[in-house]
């Protein structure tokens, strides 16, 4: 299917083939016709599947037509886009900027941690497109420098992170402002409970469209794990990037001073590298990215919550130098990697403290993960004391089991948690991760051990 299939008007045409798309993703294919045809929406989709531009590219065009049927007049705030961090909200209006440039509409982003002003000023010039996250639009709602009056499209994306960050209550003060006659597109990766039923109560017979569930991996990303003593991580993550051909590294830890100390350790190794994190300014933040995107700075380390919406052309590693302690969160780390039919590679360490997050990740991906073992850091010994699964009913026929451990290592040297009947095998799924982009995958090659079960 091309884009001129789902009914585009020229200008979006124009715009789409000028950023060298052609063919829209699985969530655009199924999004863009029910959003053409002015249906609430409800979208279960992940980062890098394309969503943004599933609801920008018909949002521009059911505006655009909306301009054109309307004399001219004032512009008011008629799309609200409502995200819950500050780097997923520039790139949504980088992506507004881009879909739309061939239209007449205006779009602001605006975020708290930077001064007001600039913000304001623009509101009063007048806006079509607002994207926002809830604190900074509940507060220029309060000084009465936005008014929700004439909202007719609104999304709401990524909703489970916005439970995540604690926005729940804050988003539902949004939607009391709102007008009742809208259309109501809502995005989310996961649909815990809360957010089911924050979903059920703003949508109106909404279509739905799921691609992706949050438990598969792309199967253009190949994954390795490094089991290492915690006090090597260090030296292995240095050792790694020895490598030459790993020309951007995306590293993960799970705090903020963790990510402040390999960015040192880094730096010290003259391995330039720069952390985003919730305690650094935007403006830091925002040049890091950049510093990032252009090359300039090899290795970004960071959070989850500062990386959520980082979507950078052509990253070739992600390296997960602490494990997550929530298995969903390592499927959408890797993710950002991999994308559009790209190759990437995902690394991950591994200490004895962390087999009980390696263990519900394997669990969830339902797949294994080679284990890398010729480097000069392996310590497989702290992984051997016995990890116990939750209480499953007996199956039937048992395979044999690695007694020492709560890991088997099959004929391939891959890493597996121990299974219960029904557990297994890979899940298939691919992404279909974002647009097109080119480039290759230049792997940091190591010989993986074989051992049997």
């Amino acid at each position: 299917m091309s884009f001129e299939q789902l009914r585009l008007i020229e200008p979006v045409l124009k715009a789409l083939e000028h950023e060298g798309y052609s063919t829209p993703t699985p969530i655009q294919q199924q999004a863009i016709p029910f959003v053409l045809d002015k249906k609430d929406l409800l979208g279960c989709a992940q980062t890098g599947t394309g969503k943004t531009a599933a609801f920008a590219i018909p949002l521009l065009q059911l505006m655009h037509e909306d301009q054109q049927a309307s004399r001219k007049g004032p512009r008011n705030i008629k799309a609200l886009i409502l995200t819950p961090t500050r780097e997923l909200a520039i790139q949504i209006q980088e992506s507004f900027t881009a879909y739309g440039r061939f239209l007449d509409l205006k779009s602001l982003v605006i975020f708290g941690g930077v001064s007001q002003h600039p913000q304001t000023e623009a509101l009063k010039r007048g806006v079509d497109i607002l994207i926002a996250t809830p604190g900074r639009l509940l507060d220029l709602i309060s000084q009465n420098y936005i008014t929700l009056r004439d909202i007719k499209y609104f999304i709401l994306d990524e909703a489970d992170r916005m439970l995540d960050m604690g926005f729940v209550h804050d988003v539902k003060r949004v939607i009391i402002k709102l007008p009742e006659q809208r259309q109501t597109l809502f995005f989310s990766a996961t649909m815990p409970p809360e957010i089911q039923t924050l979903a059920n109560a703003i949508l109106r017979n909404p279509a739905k469209v799921e691609v992706t569930p949050v438990s598969s991996t792309a199967e253009t990303i190949t994954q390795s794990m490094y089991f290492v003593n915690k006090n090597d991580k260090r030296n292995l993550l240095l050792h790694i990037l020895k490598d030459k051909a790993i020309r951007t590294a995306l590293v993960f830890t799970r705090t903020k001073h963790g990510a402040d100390k390999v960015v040192k350790d880094l730096n010290k190794a003259e391995i330039t590298a720069e952390a985003i994190h919730g305690n650094k300014s935007q403006n830091a933040r925002q040049r890091a990215l950049s510093n990032f995107k252009s090359q300039q700075t090899r290795v970004l380390v960071a959070t989850d919550i500062a990386a959520r919406g980082i979507d950078i052309d052509e990253l070739t590693h992600v390296i997960n130098y602490e494990l997550p302690n929530v298995p969903e969160t390592y499927v959408h780390r890797i993710g950002r990697t991999g994308r559009a039919g790209a190759k990437g590679m995902a690394i991950s360490f591994c200490e004895g403290e962390e087999k009980p997050f390696l263990k519900d990740i394997l669990k969830l991906i339902a797949r294994d993960i080679p284990l890398v073992t010729e480097h000069p850091f392996h310590n497989g010994d702290n992984l051997s004391a016995p990890v116990q699964r939750p209480a499953a009913p007996k199956p039937k026929q048992q395979h044999p089991r690695d007694k020492k451990g709560g890991f088997s290592r099959n004929r391939q040297g891959h890493v597996a948690p121990r299974e219960h009947k029904g557990n297994g095998g890979s899940n298939g799924n691919s992404s279909g991760n974002g647009q097109p982009r080119h480039g290759q995958q230049r792997g940091h090659q190591q010989r993986e051990r074989s051992a049997s079960k």
